[in-house]
C-alpha cells in the first residue's frame, strides 16, 4: 500500500482532526490496554489506538475490513497466545470496546463500510467522507 500516512486509517483520523478542531494522538498506547503476553520477550505489547483526543476523553478506531473479514496478508503470521490471528484481532478490538470506557473514555467506531469504498479502500472525495464522520461524530463537534 506504501506509508501508512496515506492509509484509510490516517485518512479517517485526519477528517476527525478536521471536524474535532484539535489533532489526535495517533497510534496512541496505554498502559491499561495490552495485547497478550509474550513468553518470547517476556513482555506484554501495548495496543495502540487509532485516534485519541485527551480533551474529548475520547477514542476513534477505525475498522478496516481485517476487523470485519479474513484478510490472508494480515492472518498468515503467529501470535503470542497460539490462536489464529483472526480471532486473535476480534479478541484484542473486544478488548478496546471493554476497557476504553471502563478506564473514563468515550470509544467511537468507524466502519469502513460507512464510506464509498473502490477497490476495498476508501474512494475518498472529501466533502462526501467529512459528512459522513460528521454524522458519527455529532456528539463531539461543537
Amino acid at each position: 500500500m506504501g506509508k501508512r500516512s496515506e492509509s484509510d486509517e490516517f485518512y479517517v483520523v485526519d477528517l476527525s482532526d478536521e471536524l474535532l478542531g484539535v489533532p489526535a494522538s495517533r497510534q496512541h498506547k496505554f498502559e491499561w490496554l495490552r495485547g497478550d503476553w509474550s513468553e518470547k520477550k517476556q513482555s506484554f505489547s501495548y495496543l495502540p489506538v487509532d485516534g485519541y483526543w485527551k480533551s474529548l476523553d475520547l477514542v476513534i478506531e477505525y475498522a478496516e475490513r481485517q476487523h470485519s473479514e479474513p484478510v490472508k496478508v494480515f492472518d498468515q503470521r503467529d501470535t503470542v497466545s497460539g490462536v489464529p490471528r483472526g480471532q486473535q484481532r476480534r479478541i484484542y478490538d473486544q478488548r478496546r470496546v471493554d476497557l476504553v470506557p471502563a478506564n473514563g473514555l468515550r470509544l467511537v467506531v468507524i466502519p469502513a463500510t460507512a464510506f464509498l469504498l473502490t477497490r476495498k479502500r476508501i474512494a475518498r472525495d472529501h466533502k462526501r467522507d467529512i459528512e459522513v464522520v460528521r454524522g458519527i461524530l455529532t456528539d463531539f463537534i461543537e
